[in-house]
């Protein structure tokens, strides 16, 4: 049987994971999924001043949105890609791809490889 350890979180974490659940079209559950943790936990976070977002401060208020990002399943055999102008391509843990054309915020990508490296 495999042994459950227990994860302590800070407190930027929860108010970062409670944040997210203020997210348009994002349920608790989701994020819940995202960080491995029961939801219950994330709503007991929610009820507490501490961690909850206080009104007005939700993700499209703060400039922060969630993109869509599809995971595909691509052959072993490697394409050439056409040029595209600022063109990137990122490998990522576990096989996964990123590929981002057009422009893009530095900051805001090098955030989301973080979390998606987690």
């Amino acid at each position: 049987m495999a042994r459950r350890t227990r994860r302590l979180w800070t407190d930027e974490e929860k108010r970062s994971i409670c944040m997210q659940t203020t997210a348009p079209g994002v349920s608790v559950a989701q994020v819940a999924l995202r960080y491995t943790v029961n939801a219950n936990l994330i709503f007991k976070w929610l009820r507490d001043p501490k961690y909850r977002p206080a009104p007005g401060t939700g993700s499209e208020e703060a400039g922060l949105r969630f993109l869509p990002v599809e995971i595909v399943k691509e052959a072993l055999i490697a394409r050439p890609m056409p040029f595209a102008e600022n063109h990137i391509e990122i490998d990522l843990a576990g096989g996964h791809r990123m590929r981002i054309s057009g422009g893009y915020d530095p900051e805001a990508l090098a955030r989301l490889i973080r979390g998606l490296s987690v």
